[in-house]
């Protein structure tokens, strides 16, 4: 049996990971923490896990195999790395961190204790975006990049709440998406989805941003707007917004510009082109519905590795080049739209 430990019990980890979870029989749930003990009992009895307390700290001293850090993102770091050194292997919750040097910390952590640490990207567990990295493959060196995102998620970074998840008995605490000391905001909070399949799908690194946002009155960012420059020398634009209708999907569009070709992805019309010289067109076939938003991906791979199958398909490198771009984003509207310059930390095992 996998023993499993669930730190930071809030809403999204009762209604995804926690299910997840649950449903494999391999799977035994050990310990959850949170704050907020009617919450915690509830779930307690829900899902019946063996210990229940509010401080994350105790669960250290249980026997556990794996661990999901879902806790408000400033707590990410502190907790993943903990349970790292403590021999489990971690699903940590996007963001992975808010500062890239605790993001690589963790990396390097994850590689000195042999265990493999995952970010909660959904869309890198998909059926068929990995075929994007074939077409990738053939479009010679990547030049130029397009990554954009745009959500239902006005309520939420506005102080509205949870909109179509109203029903769902835990919510959140607000401060998780609207204060800007502990990640609110859109960058961290939903353009770090497409961020973390677009550097799961190529090798870039960013190495300066100039950036503006349209704020909420709160000080987190609502909209996004960022001229990129990568370290192969590529440019890039990344765009994000919460501005999307409610009773509409999700958008993201990632498309690629290289010296051969381009490619275009595009995951709400399950559009995935390769475009080549003489007027040569590639179109891969998706299934309807196969790209629809989910997260039960790296929850269930991170029993599987546990148990000594599946590839991590979200790395701890993905998700740490993925917190450089947000917190440069950031940095550079903060101090007015001027060029924030990140300081490259040495990747680790960035395969």
């Amino acid at each position: 049996m996998v023993k499993a430990a669930v730190i930071g019990a809030g809403h999204f980890a009762y209604r995804m990971h926690i299910p997840v979870l649950a449903a494999r029989p391999e799977v035994e749930l050990d310990s959850v923490c949170r704050l907020g003990r009617p919450e915690l009992d509830l779930i307690q009895k829900e899902f019946g896990f063996a210990f229940a307390t509010e401080n994350w700290r105790e669960v250290l001293d249980r026997d556990v195999d794996i661990a999901v850090i879902a806790s408000p993102h400033d707590l990410h770091y502190e907790q993943a790395k903990a349970f790292l050194e403590k021999g489990c292997h971690v699903l940590v919750e996007k963001p992975m961190c808010l500062e890239p040097a605790e993001a690589w910390d963790l990396v390097r952590v994850a590689e000195g204790s042999k265990r493999e640490l995952l970010v909660a990207y959904g869309w890198n567990y998909k059926p068929g975006l990995d075929a994007a990295r074939e077409m990738i493959s053939r479009i010679g060196e990547i030049e130029h990049v397009v990554c954009h995102m745009a959500s239902f998620t006005r309520g939420i970074f506005s102080g509205q709440g949870m909109g179509r998840w109203k029903h769902i008995a835990i919510q959140p605490d607000r401060s998780t998406w609207e204060s800007p000391d502990q990640g609110g905001g859109y960058a961290y909070g939903q353009l770090s989805h497409a961020l973390g399949l677009l550097f799961w799908l190529t090798d870039l690194r960013t190495a300066q941003v100039q950036s503006m946002t349209f704020d909420a009155p709160t000080f987190i960012d609502l909209h996004d707007a960022a001229s990129v420059r990568f370290t192969n020398g590529a440019t890039g634009v990344f765009s994000g917004s919460c501005g999307v209708p409610d009773g509409h999907g999700f958008e993201v569009d990632i498309r690629l510009y290289g010296a051969k070709g381009s490619v275009v992805l595009d995951i709400e019309t399950e559009r995935l082109t390769l475009k080549l010289g003489n007027g040569e067109t590639e179109t891969a076939t998706v299934p309807k519905g196969a790209w629809a938003y989910s997260c039960e991906g790296p929850a269930g791979r991170l029993v599987d590795i546990a148990l000594g199958r599946g590839k991590n398909e979200s790395p701890g490198h993905v998700g740490a080049r993925a917190v450089e771009a947000m917190h440069a984003i950031l940095g550079s509207s903060n101090a007015g739209g001027t060029p924030f310059n990140i300081k490259l930390a040495e990747m680790v095992n960035a395969e």
